[in-house]
């Protein structure tokens, strides 16, 4: 039972490292020549895989796709979420929260390309952690810091306000305070003043670092001669 347990438990490590190792080659490819030129022989060239390894995997080009954006966005909601937690207020939980991830995103070059060009994930597909948003806008409007509106709107909010920053962001020459402009934008959007909206989002940040394994805390140059 034991043996079995170990090669179990060895088989699905593997079957991780092999999928993070395709994510990685479609995110350096995505970043390199976007989405819409992201090929499968690039992926997997980059991956040091055969296309048949690739298929075992992802069945075509675009679920991959759309899993990087799940992945990337995934991540960066984790890294920042800790640091948001230690907010009681659901509106600094917000404003925390779009600056964190922008920020991260900033410091990540390749993922913040990456993701500026596949847009941020549907909030209503699989595996998408924007139920923690969900819970601080929730949360908001319940409070009455944000106004009443339908879920969908306020996520939209929230989601476009940092597909947006992580973009411009990306622009040189864009202001080092971008991220508090965006976060007090997106609360005078979800129905603060302007005033508080300004004060909450230029509350001191803490600082998130690359600290976890993951797709982000990797230098993304894929390593090793493991295909599968």
């Amino acid at each position: 039972m034991k043996n079995e347990d170990h090669r179990t438990r060895v088989a699905a490590e593997r079957r991780e490292r092999m999928r993070a190792r395709l994510l990685a080659g479609a995110m350096q490819s995505v970043a390199a020549k976007g989405p819409g030129a992201m090929s499968i022989d690039d992926v997997i060239a980059i991956a040091g895989v055969s296309r048949g390894s690739f298929y075992k995997y992802f069945p075509s080009p675009d679920l991959l796709l759309r899993e990087l954006g799940v992945e990337i966005a995934n991540e960066l909601i984790r890294l920042a979420e800790p640091v948001v937690l230690n907010r009681s207020d659901p509106a600094e939980r917000i404003a925390c929260g779009i600056r964190l991830v922008a920020r991260l995103a900033h410091a990540h070059p390749l993922a913040a390309t990456c993701l500026a060009r596949l847009g941020w994930p549907d909030a209503s597909g699989p595996h998408v952690l924007l139920d923690y948003v969900e819970r601080d806008l929730a949360d908001g409007i319940r409070q009455e810091r944000f106004r009443p509106m339908p879920m969908a709107l306020a996520l939209n909010i929230v989601s476009g306000a940092v597909l947006g920053a992580t973009h411009s962001m990306l622009v040189p020459g864009c202001e080092p305070d971008f991220a508090e402009q965006t976060a007090a934008a997106a609360l005078r959007a979800l129905g603060m003043k302007a005033s508080d909206a300004e004060r909450i989002a230029n509350k001191p940040l803490s600082v998130v670092e690359f600290s976890s394994p993951g797709l982000l805390a990797e230098t993304l140059v894929v390593v090793g001669t493991e295909s599968g």
